[in-house]
C-alpha cells in the first residue's frame, strides 16, 4: 500500500510539469528553480540534477528525484530527461520541455522495478511570473500525453505491451506561494481525455487485454497545502503540521470498451456515462471523498458469462466523511450511498423469474447516515491503529446518529425511513456494553405483502416462512394509510425502554 502511496506522490511532483503560478513582479530563472527544489524537498525527495546556464536561461538535464519508503524497505527514484527555464526579459520565465521527454521510475529494494515512460506535448506552452514567494504558472498545450516504453523487474525486461493516455486543449493555472506554509492553488481546463492499453500477459502468450476510452472533457480544482518541513511516511503528524489537500474533478460524457481472451476464450464489453465528479479532501479535519457518474451503463458478454449481460442506471454515487485525528470534542461523520432508476436485461431477469411475475420496474437503493463521534486516536497513525485493532484501548465514542433518508424500491415494493438518535456513553450496563440510544426510526412500507405473495408463488419462500414474516411485521409495524402499506415508530427511551408504535417491547 505504501509503494502505491509514493508512486502516486512521485507522480504528482512531476505534474508541475502540466500545472503551474500570476502575481506582477520579477522572477528569474535560476529562482524558479530553486523553488522547483525546494517544494520536491519539502515531499521528502532528495533532487539532483546536470546544470548549464547561460545568459539569464538555465537548462536542468538529467533531474533524479529520490523518495524513501520504508515500510517497503526500498526506495523510489523518478528521473527526467531535461527541462530548460529561460529568460523572457520582462520579469517573467518561461519552461519548456522536449516534445518527448523520456521519464524513467526506478524501485529498489527485494522486488526492484524500473519503468519507462514518455512524455509527449504538442504546443507546449507555460510561463511563470511573480516573485520568489508568490509564483504563478500559466500554461497550455494543444495535447499532453504518456506512453509507456518498456517494464523491467530484477533486471529483466517484461513484454506486455502499450499503454497510452492523452489529454487534448489544455490550459490552466497554478499559484505557489511561500510563508509558513506553501500554499498551492491549480486549475486545470483539458477536452478530450483518451487512453488506451494492448497488454499480454508475459507468462501466457496466449492471454492478451485491450483497453480503450476517454471522457469528452476534464476539469479540476485543487488546493494542496504543505508544511515546509513534511514527512510523507508520518501522515498524522502531517497533517497536524498543516498538510492538506482539497480537490475537484469534474467530467464529461465518457466511454470504455474492452476486450479480454485467454486461450480462446473472449470476454468483451463496454461502459458508458454521461459525465459526473470525483472531490477528495485531506487535512485535521478529516477525509472526505465522493464520486458520482450520470446515465451510467454496463454491457459484458462472453467467456464464462452464459449470456449477455447488460445494466444502467440513471444515477451511481457514494460519499464518505471520516474524521482522522484524535479529539476530545465530538468531529461529524457521514456515509451516503445512491443507485438510482437500475435496470437490467431480460437475460438476467430471466434467471430467476422467467415468467415474468415480478415487476421490472426501475429499482433505487439509497441511504444518507450523518453523525458524531470522539476520536481517541490518530487514525493516521498506524501504531495507533494497531493498538485499537488490537483492543488495547477504545478507538473512541459514538454520540449520535442521524438516518436522513432511506429509500429501497424494488419489485415493486418500497421501503422508506428516517431516524434520528444520541447515545449516552456513561451507560454501558443497558445494552451490555453497548452506549445507551436514545431516539426513534420512523419507516414506511408500501408493496410488501404483494411480493411476499409473488415470491411464494414462484417457491422462492415457503409458506410457513412467509406465515413467520407477516407475524414479525404485526409485531413492530401497523397499517398505513393506504392499501398494502405499514408503518412503524421504533423508539429507545432516556429510561432504556424500547417502543414500537406506543406497545413496550422492553
Amino acid at each position: 500500500m505504501g509503494t502505491y502511496r509514493h508512486i502516486g506522490g512521485a507522480i504528482a511532483a512531476t505534474a508541475i510539469l502540466m500545472t503551474g503560478s500570476t502575481a506582477f513582479a520579477d522572477v528569474t530563472a535560476r529562482q524558479v528553480w530553486d523553488d522547483w527544489q525546494s517544494y520536491m524537498d519539502g515531499f521528502g525527495y532528495d533532487v539532483t540534477a546536470e546544470e548549464s546556464e547561460s545568459g539569464g536561461d538555465l537548462k536542468v538535464s538529467n533531474v533524479a528525484m529520490t523518495f524513501p519508503v520504508p515500510e517497503e524497505d526500498m526506495s523510489l527514484t523518478i528521473t527526467l530527461s531535461e527541462i530548460t527555464f529561460s529568460d523572457n526579459g520582462d520579469g517573467t520565465v518561461a519552461i519548456s520541455v522536449p516534445a518527448q521527454m523520456p521519464v524513467t521510475v526506478v524501485g529498489d529494494g527485494d522486488e526492484a522495478f524500473k519503468v519507462g515512460l514518455d512524455y509527449l506535448t504538442q504546443g507546449w506552452n507555460m510561463v511563470v511570473a511573480g516573485d520568489p514567494t508568490d509564483m504563478t504558472y500559466t500554461y497550455s498545450a494543444a495535447t499532453i500525453g504518456l506512453a509507456l516504453t518498456g517494464i523491467e523487474a530484477e533486471g529483466e525486461t517484461i513484454e506486455l505491451g502499450t499503454a497510452e493516455f492523452e489529454m487534448a486543449n489544455v490550459s490552466g493555472s497554478s499559484r505557489m506561494t511561500t510563508g509558513n506554509i506553501r500554499s498551492n492553488v491549480q486549475k486545470i481546463l483539458a477536452g478530450a481525455v483518451s487512453y488506451a492499453v494492448d497488454m499480454k500477459d508475459p507468462d501466457n502468450s496466449e492471454s492478451h487485454f485491450v483497453v480503450k476510452g476517454g471522457t469528452a472533457s476534464l476539469a479540476m480544482e485543487a488546493e494542496t497545502n504543505l508544511p515546509l518541513e513534511l514527512d510523507m511516511n508520518n501522515m498524522a503528524e502531517a497533517v497536524k503540521a498543516g498538510f492538506a489537500v482539497d480537490g475537484r474533478y469534474e467530467f464529461g460524457p465518457g466511454q470504455m470498451n474492452f476486450n479480454f481472451s485467454d486461450r480462446g476464450d473472449v470476454t468483451q464489453g463496454k461502459t458508458s456515462s454521461k459525465g459526473g465528479s470525483f472531490i477528495v479532501s485531506i487535512s485535521e479535519a478529516g477525509i472526505k471523498y465522493g464520486v458520482g457518474y450520470d446515465e451510467l451503463s454496463f454491457e459484458m458478454m462472453g467467456g464464462e458469462i452464459p449470456f449477455p449481460v447488460a445494466m444502467a442506471m440513471a444515477e451511481f454515487g457514494f460519499d464518505l466523511l471520516m474524521p482522522v485525528s484524535k479529539s476530545d470534542e465530538e468531529q461529524d461523520f457521514g456515509l451516503a450511498f445512491v443507485l438510482s432508476d437500475f435496470t437490467m436485461s431480460d437475460m438476467i431477469w430471466g434467471i430467476f423469474d422467467p415468467s415474468g411475475q415480478l415487476p421490472r420496474d426501475p429499482a433505487t437503493i439509497a441511504f444518507d447516515v450523518s453523525g458524531a463521534a470522539k476520536l481517541f486516536f490518530d487514525l493516521l497513525d498506524p501504531e495507533a491503529m494497531e493498538a485499537a485493532g488490537s483492543g488495547e484501548e477504545m478507538p473512541g465514542e459514538l454520540n449520535a446518529l442521524k438516518l436522513n433518508d432511506l429509500t429501497v424500491s424494488v419489485v415493486g415494493a418500497d421501503l422508506k425511513g428516517t431516524g434520528d438518535f444520541t447515545f449516552d456513553n456513561t451507560d454501558l450496563a443497558t445494552y451490555q456494553g453497548f452506549p445507551k440510544p436514545i431516539g426513534e426510526v420512523n419507516l414506511a412500507l408500501a408493496g410488501g405483502n404483494g411480493l411476499l405473495d409473488k415470491l411464494v408463488a414462484m417457491g422462492f419462500v415457503p409458506e410457513d416462512q412467509a406465515m413467520g414474516a407477516r407475524m414479525m411485521l404485526g409485531l413492530f409495524a401497523v397499517p398505513g394509510d393506504g392499501e398494502d402499506t405499514l408503518k412503524s415508530k421504533i423508539e429507545f427511551t432516556d429510561t432504556g425502554g424500547i417502543l414500537a408504535n406506543g406497545q413496550r417491547l422492553k
